[in-house]
């Protein structure tokens, strides 16, 4: 489902006036006319406020426009129409209070290429700010509670973007628990099932004492937690779709 397909951003309509257009045969902006059934002229006039500002919304690429008038639990239907600029990024730290605890590395995916700053490296704020300069929607697994947060508390940054947390967004086709617990029942692998959050700190603390090898299998691990979600949002916005949307010709 595209943005465009999507009725949700206009003032008074919800989730089932959406559904009755869909099932009228509107399912995309182009189709909606005022005399479409159960359309009142006040909310008529509003969907085609909406589509008016949605148009050059898309036109100039301003993803904060839909997320902001999309419901809070609707921000998946970003992916699909501007998913060339959505940023998967995961971070890994040595505990879970950024008072006594410190971030180690930060991977972020974007478009096929991935990038991971590693602290005493280039994890500075400068190089955060760097990293995500370009980032117009960011996708994290549980991110709004703890990765952004934490980066935000860590580092004199602010990542106010339009944002899907897949941890959420799972728990609409019913899938919960963790990213691990989520790629399983999705059928997707790993390279490096063995390491979790647990290890990660582990082979932190390890490179910190001069282990070789430590450093590099906790990229790996960062790196595949955060390739990972790319499948885990696809697929649930596939079956997302499947529920919602009426299959068209």
């Amino acid at each position: 489902m595209h943005v465009d397909n999507s009725f949700l951003g206009a003032d008074g309509v919800g989730e089932q006036t959406e559904k009755r257009l869909w099932e009228q045969g509107i399912t995309h902006w182009s189709g909606f006319t005022p005399e479409c059934d159960g359309i009142g002229t006040t909310r008529a006039k509003n969907i085609e406020s909406f589509i008016d500002a949605g148009e050059d919304a898309l036109q100039s690429e301003d993803i904060r426009f839909f997320d902001d008038r999309f419901p809070r639990g609707q921000r998946w239907r970003l992916y699909e129409s501007f998913r060339e600029h959505a940023c998967f990024f995961d971070i890994e730290t040595t505990g879970l209070d950024h008072r006594s605890s410190v971030v180690t590395t930060v991977t972020l995916h974007q478009d096929g290429d991935t990038r991971t700053l590693v602290r005493g490296d280039d994890l500075t704020t400068d190089g955060l700010r760097q990293a995500f300069a370009d980032v117009g929607l960011l996708v994290t697994f549980n991110g709004a509670r703890f990765d952004i947060p934490f980066l935000e508390q860590s580092f004199d940054i602010q990542l106010d973007r339009p944002h899907i947390d897949l941890m959420s967004t799972c728990r609409k086709i019913g899938l919960s628990g963790g990213l691990s617990a989520v790629e399983e029942a999705l059928d997707i692998g790993r390279e490096l099932p063995d390491v979790d959050g647990r290890e990660a700190v582990r082979l932190w603390h390890e490179h910190e004492r001069g282990v070789d090898g430590a450093l590099e299998r906790l990229i790996a691990y960062n790196r595949e937690d955060t390739e990972n979600m790319v499948p885990v949002l696809e697929q649930t916005v596939e079956r997302l779709d499947e529920q919602l949307f009426p299959a068209t010709p």
